[in-house]
């Protein structure tokens, strides 16, 4: 994207930071997002582990 607006740094790659980068993004920000863990998702990302099968509809 040629019209940067400017830097912007997310600090957290779980799912509010992710979407957070994206938004801002598509404003027209260059975004850096750093996440301390070496996957993101946060806790999403281990979604599995708490309902490990399809069976975690209301």
């Amino acid at each position: 994207m040629s019209n940067m607006v400017g830097k912007v740094l997310v600090l957290g790659g779980g799912v509010a930071g992710i979407q957070a980068a994206l938004d801002l993004s598509q404003l027209g920000y260059y975004v850096y997002l750093v996440e301390k863990k070496p996957t993101i998702g946060g806790i999403m990302a281990q979604l599995d582990k708490t309902f490990p099968t399809i069976e975690c509809s209301i």
